[in-house]
């Protein structure tokens, strides 16, 4: 029989693991949250991640147990390894994927290289911090943020305010320097429960209003010593803090030529669409080799240069298909993949991969079929 794969969670990165799993020969298995999500063609139940008897009667059904996103709480987690199900990442890896603070704490353990930071509970610890750091800072609400949700640079500790009027008393936000650097990477490895770790090149990532927007594969003009040290980290967070799947570690290459981590992601990534089509073994076909503790697949380039676009917010009347043919008439070497959602403003509804030998033609070929989409 079929090893049975369950993803909770049915967003986009659950639906681009659907192929894969097919050509791996796994039975893959969806918990989505509602009815008509990006990954409907394999949801086999619908229902609230949050509850434990839901996630224990899909889990019944399946051999491993993996996540679209990092926010299954973490006594449905344990509850589920008590059980004896098989859940990848587990939730002591999860842990650092969901709450900022206790991902700071760890990697400071490990001492690997991050911003300055501090826990703090009122206006008057991060006014303190900011007479500490010239006077600006970045404010983090260590659980629930992501694609540029819950931070935000502040100047004063009344910037903060409202935040700390929503936080209970014996919980803390974060606060971090607010890094001068010179791009954005990410590191992507792919670790399996039996320990075999494979790494990606480090990438490049642009952001636009917190939203990753572009990725070029591998970072240009990365010196070996940078893509050394991106991959070493990757590593030692994998096994630092026991990742299985895939993690996608967000740095900043910072002016003075440091490497600093930004944040984690226990998953496929944005930072690694394209390895779709730009690697031999994609991230999520990788993905699903490691939570499944099958051999990792060869993580190296097809070509040269790659790059990513994301379609973000979509076309202003909704309607898809009407650009689909002009994109691929005028770049039939662009790859094209939209997740089945409705358009809306800042959304990210879809991407475009482009790889070849030469970077200045990868990207145009990526942003020009995009910009159809727009």
């Amino acid at each position: 029989m079929a090893l049975r794969v369950g993803v909770i969670g049915g967003g986009q990165l659950a639906r681009m693991m659907i192929a894969p799993a097919v050509e791996l020969g796994l039975d893959i298995r969806v918990l989505a949250e509602s009815e008509g999500m990006s990954a409907q063609l394999a949801a086999t139940a619908v229902g609230d991640y949050r509850d434990l008897d839901t996630v224990r009667a899909f889990a019944k059904d399946v051999d491993v147990v993996t996540f679209d996103h990092e926010h299954v709480p973490q006594d449905v987690l344990r509850a589920l390894v008590a059980d004896g199900v098989a859940v990848h990442p587990g939730p002591d890896a999860l842990q650092y994927a969901q709450d900022k603070l206790v991902m700071r704490a760890r990697l400071a353990e490990l001492g690997v290289p991050q911003p300055d930071w501090a826990p703090i509970a009122n206006a008057d610890e991060l006014q303190a911090f900011l007479d500490d750091h010239g006077g600006r800072a970045v404010v983090k609400t260590p659980r629930g943020g992501y694609d540029g949700k819950g931070v935000r640079v502040v100047r004063a500790a009344e910037d903060a305010a409202d935040w700390f009027a929503q936080t209970a008393e014996d919980e803390s936000l974060l606060v971090e320097e607010l890094v001068s650097f010179r791009r954005e990477l990410a590191q992507q490895v792919a670790r399996r429960p039996s320990g075999q770790i494979t790494a990606y090149p480090v990438v490049e990532t642009v952001q636009r209003d917190g939203v990753c927007a572009e990725v070029f594969a591998p970072a240009p003009g990365a010196a070996e010593r940078l893509m050394r040290v991106a991959e070493g980290i990757g590593r030692q967070i994998a096994e630092g803090l026991g990742v299985t799947g895939m993690l996608a570690v967000e740095l900043f290459e910072t002016d003075d030529e440091r490497v600093l981590v930004n944040e984690l992601a226990m998953r496929p990534h944005n930072s690694g669409h394209w390895s779709q089509d730009g690697a031999v073994t994609g991230q999520f076909e990788q993905h699903l080799r490691a939570v499944s503790d099958l051999p990792l697949g060869d993580p190296t380039p097809r070509a040269r240069w790659a790059a990513m676009v994301n379609i973000l917010g979509g076309p202003a009347d909704g309607a898809f298909e009407d650009r689909f043919e002009a994109a691929m008439s005028e770049h039939p070497d662009a790859k094209i993949h939209t997740y089945g959602k409705d358009a809306r403003p800042g959304r990210k509804v879809g991407h475009v991969n482009a790889a070849g030998d030469d970077l200045d033609d990868v990207v145009y070929t990526a942003r020009a079929a995009a910009a159809h989409f727009a």
